[in-house]
């Protein structure tokens, strides 16, 4: 017998099952052609579409269904998960937009803008951004340790810095003397203050009627690593407390804009997210004061936001209801930024 009369079906179950395989075959191929199709289409859209700060608005949607799904289950008071201090340990430094010079300390202050009856507090100044904050010169050599980015040598301020703005930088100071601003890769802020605001200049003095607060959390980094960190500061929502915003409408403003004194870094958040329990604006780590590429003299930590979040040598505190400038955000982060 030949091997074809032996391939033939032999009975009406065998040309029945033999059918049936051929419609399924075909299903099959027409079925994996249709997802590709639709891959395709979903990858084309996602690379040509429309974008918002560097994000296809596809997924500035999921993002702001994220955050309202993530406001309605923990409405900014749940806790994030404290340890014993002996588990903590310094935080290695990853990134330092804001921090690429030495800050003379004397030179330090907190400019707060959009306070309540601000006009009448003895730190008011006419002009916040007249206010001169000094730098070390030479840089210092001090090592700025880890940057995810580049090698942490004595020459990172020059890596990291875009080529495309280190000219225009030099020209700006040239001309006016003062540390250029947006020199890194987000460019300058579009919150950052007009010239003649007017505001209060705060010390570390003024932060004294606080209550001082110690915690000892996870500080998340979107990287994919995380340490448990021993944190002493202020909470926000007691500075908020002492200096409040003025009301817009009647109604305490939406939002809160921050920035390093050259307004390289700087970070927007939702008002309300800031009087979590568990905010503080940082002025020790790991029981002593903060060191400079920690953020000294302060820093916020936001144990339920990631660390990028988390600005480091806060300059400015500003109270706006317009929805603020923020440096990852628009390099394509989630603006929210929850756990």
């Amino acid at each position: 017998m030949s091997n074809s009369a032996a391939n033939k079906p032999t009975n009406d179950a065998d040309r029945e099952v033999l059918a049936a395989s051929r419609q399924r075959t075909r299903r099959s191929f027409l079925v994996t052609a249709a997802a590709a199709a639709a891959a395709y289409g979903a990858y084309h859209l996602l690379d040509t579409g429309p974008e918002e700060e560097m994000q296809p608005v596809v997924l500035e949607d999921a993002y702001q269904t994220n955050a309202a799904l993530s406001r309605t289950l923990f409405q900014n008071h749940v806790l994030a998960p404290t340890y014993p201090v002996s588990r903590a340990e310094t935080l290695r430094i990853n990134g330092i937009y804001g921090l690429k010079k030495d800050l003379v300390p004397e030179s330090w202050r907190l400019q707060l803008v959009g306070m309540r009856n601000a006009a009448s507090h003895p730190r008011f100044a006419p002009d916040v951004t007249a206010w001169e904050y000094r730098y070390q010169t030479p840089p210092a050599n001090e090592d700025k340790g880890h940057d995810t980015k580049v090698d942490p040598k004595n020459d990172t301020a020059t890596k990291m810095a875009p080529e495309s703005n280190v000219g225009k930088a030099q020209q700006d100071e040239n001309h006016t003397g003062r540390k250029p601003r947006g020199t890194e890769e987000a460019g300058q802020s579009d919150s950052t203050l007009a010239p003649k605001t007017p505001g209060l200049l705060l010390t570390l003095n003024d932060l004294k009627p606080l209550p001082r607060q110690e915690l000892v959390t996870q500080f998340k980094c979107i990287e994919g690593w995380s340490q448990i960190v021993h944190w002493a500061g202020v909470r926000v929502r007691d500075f908020l407390d002492l200096y409040p915003p003025e009301p817009i409408d009647g109604k305490d403003p939406r939002f809160v804009y921050m920035e390093t004194p050259d307004g390289d870094y700087y970070t927007g958040y939702d008002l309300n997210a800031l009087r979590h329990p568990q905010a503080l604006l940082v002025t020790e780590m790991m029981g002593a004061p903060l060191t400079q590429p920690h953020g000294a003299p302060l820093r916020l930590h936001m144990p339920t936001k990631y660390g990028y979040k988390q600005i480091k040598r806060i300059g400015l505190i500003a109270y706006t209801n317009d929805k603020p400038d923020d440096y990852w955000t628009k390099l394509g982060y989630d603006w929210y930024a929850g756990l």
